[in-house]
């Protein structure tokens, strides 16, 4: 028991030293990561109706 509570105390003071970013950080980021889902999404799905057509055109 005396584990567990100590961890707990560690966390808690390695939380305190974490630098968080900052709200304008965090929203560019996740901008970047929506952009960048679209962009792969479309790609991989024109890959997909390339790939279709071109098994149909086969067979």
């Amino acid at each position: 028991m005396r584990k567990i509570i100590q961890f707990f105390k560690e966390s808690y003071a390695e939380l305190k030293r974490v630098t968080w970013p900052s709200r304008e950080d965090v929203a560019a980021s996740t901008k970047v990561v929506l952009v960048s889902v679209f962009l792969i999404s479309v790609a991989l799905g024109f890959i997909d109706y390339l790939l279709f057509k071109g098994i149909e055109w086969i067979f």
